[in-house]
């Protein structure tokens, strides 16, 4: 088949399909075309749909490729179609959560990591379609074992397993050191000014105790900075 006929028909099979479709399922509707111009028609239709003049483009999602809107236009694409959102509550966000990391995984594991029975939240999810049965445990009673589906990556925009994010990223910081209660109070408690009982009475003796003038006995200090005794004057300059 002509290369320039790839790509047109790629865009009609994005445009009709309403689940992204695998690069195997396109080889096998285009058997006159090699994989390699499938997939040089996929990156065209890439490359002309990643301008920003248009609303659409063309993600690979979920093992698949399919055309959606770009995030910038959702608010207009609302008022057109008004889907409900998917909500999920605590319990199953975390059994969610539990199952995409360590699948495949069994109920007695994933309720060990919760603390309490998650049979009801795991029958919820798998009504959703989020999570899947693959299979069974050659363990006593053989427990189901499950994974996260089709549908739980498209949910979340996901291409594959390997795009979710690393629990280091989504973990949150870690608490702050803690403070011990005597810290906290000794840290809280203004410095007390000593009580008139705590003073000893050598303490207010010296502060209630008024200068005294220096004594005729102590010593002089001359104009040449140096330090002589006091001299004993004749009786008649005393009196001067």
């Amino acid at each position: 088949m002509d290369d320039f006929k790839v790509k047109p028909i790629l865009e009609s099979l994005f445009f009709v399909s309403d689940s992204p479709i695998r690069l195997e399922v396109l080889v096998e509707i285009l058997p006159e075309s090699s994989k390699e111009d499938i997939l040089e028609g996929i990156h065209q239709i890439q490359e002309e749909y990643g301008d920003p003049s248009k609303g659409i483009e063309l993600t690979e999602i979920a093992g698949g490729y399919q055309f959606r809107t770009k995030p910038g236009w959702a608010e207009w694409v609302t008022r057109l179609k008004k889907t409900k959102a998917v909500k999920l509550s605590q319990a199953a966000l975390e059994t969610l959560a539990i199952v995409a990391y360590r699948q495949p995984v069994i109920r007695p594991t994933i309720e060990e990591i919760r603390g309490v029975d998650s049979g009801s939240v795991l029958h919820t999810l798998m009504e959703r379609g989020l999570i899947k049965m693959m299979g069974r445990k050659d363990l006593p009673g053989r427990p189901i074992v499950y994974g996260t589906s089709k549908a739980f990556l498209e949910l979340f925009g996901l291409s594959s397993l390997s795009d979710l994010p690393k629990l280091q990223e989504v973990q949150p910081p870690p608490a702050p050191e803690e403070i011990s209660s005597e810290e906290i109070s000794r840290q809280e408690t203004p410095p007390q000014e000593a009580s008139p009982e705590e003073i000893s009475s050598e303490e207010i003796s010296r502060q209630e105790a008024p200068p005294q003038e220096p004594s005729e006995e102590e010593t002089l200090t001359t104009e040449t900075g140096e330090v002589t005794p006091p001299q004993d004057l004749p009786m008649d300059q005393r009196e001067e």
